[in-house]
């Protein structure tokens, strides 16, 4: 099989112009969180999925939904509740008695981007729901199924496990999602900056800064970024450390490895860049890799972080080098 066509240096620095204009506009309701939003686009670009877990209040779901103010498609919020239905995601197949035939009435998941705002405080079997929408892009009821729209994205929001009314989400569903991001708290001059325009930053008066059809032309674009053959070893190396650490008891799946280097490429063309370097898998293992981990009970009981245990693992493998030597960077 043939190698895509590489990028030229205009497809390049358009990307990037493009990027930095989307992430200005969510910039202006999303204060203080730069890095965020560029994980939240990268995630876009890959063509994978964001998962927001913090505590209530600093911003998940303006996020996700500036993102989908700021592409002019299709989006939809799906508040989780506990008495939420799979029908109520997916859709329902329903008689019509004027034409004698069952119709499919599609859910609210068939959107461009799908805001599922507190996705843990629904029951597991809903949650379920999304499992093969994110993977296939394709919803079955009855037998039939039936595609999304094209780009596709899911931005989860989750508040932390430990607070009342939430389930946990399954292992599997996790897996689906290429980054898991936390806003975290302002600091003093942007929260600030926050109460004097509270009423005047919303996300409804973002203007679009493009459409689906050039989005869905940066995801082809980011498919074509130069990885240099050390570098996917490199990648596969930093997962297998996962799998070795001893505080680990399931380690990162080759769709990990699969998914940090497609979000390494976008991030990388959101940079300017028409090729990854290593700091793009070091920089993205912790938002790539922490949440597909599973530490031993032991781990758990002592109050190790799967954050802690990422690092440890990527400072144990050497950086390739030009040379084809390496080296180990400490940090």
């Amino acid at each position: 099989m043939s190698s895509p066509e590489l990028l030229s240096q205009s497809e390049v620095q358009g990307f990037a112009a493009l990027a930095a204009r989307l992430a200005e506009n969510i910039n202006a309701v999303v204060l203080g969180k730069p890095e965020v939003v560029r994980l939240a686009l990268t995630a876009l670009f890959a063509q994978g999925h964001v998962l927001l877990e913090d505590v209530p209040g600093v911003g998940k779901t303006t996020l996700a939904r500036a993102v989908a103010a700021t592409v002019q498609g299709q989006w939809r919020r799906i508040q989780f509740t506990p008495d939420l239905l799979p029908s109520d995601v997916s859709g329902v197949t329903i008689y019509n008695q004027a034409t004698r035939e069952f119709e499919f009435h599609p859910g609210p998941v068939f959107a461009n981007i799908v805001i599922a705002d507190e996705i843990n405080r629904a029951s597991p079997k809903t949650q379920s729901a999304l499992l093969e929408v994110m993977e296939e892009r394709t919803v079955t009821v009855d037998g039939v199924r039936h595609p999304v729209p094209q780009p596709f994205l899911v931005v989860a929001t989750q508040n932390p496990v430990e607070m009342d009314g939430t389930y946990r989400l399954p292992e599997a569903q996790l897996d689906r999602f290429l980054v898991k991001l936390s806003v975290g708290y302002p600091d003093e001059a942007v929260e600030v900056e926050v109460l004097r325009g509270a009423t005047a930053r919303s996300p409804e008066a973002l203007t679009p800064v493009t459409d689906t059809a050039t989005v869905e032309g940066m995801v082809q674009m980011a498919r074509r970024v130069h990885i240099a053959e050390p570098l996917y070893a490199y990648a596969v190396r930093i997962a297998a450390a996962t799998r070795d650490h001893r505080q680990v008891r399931v380690g990162v799946s080759p769709r990990g490895v699969i998914a940090l280097t497609r979000a390494a490429c976008a991030y990388a063309l959101i940079d300017g860049r028409g090729w990854i370097m290593p700091e793009d898998l070091k920089l993205l293992a912790e938002p790539v890799f922490a949440h597909r981990l599973l530490l031993t009970p032991d781990a758990q009981v002592r109050g190790v972080t799967s954050t802690e245990v990422l690092r440890q693992a990527v400072a144990s493998v050497p950086v390739p080098l030009p040379s084809g030597q390496a080296a180990t960077v400490r940090g």
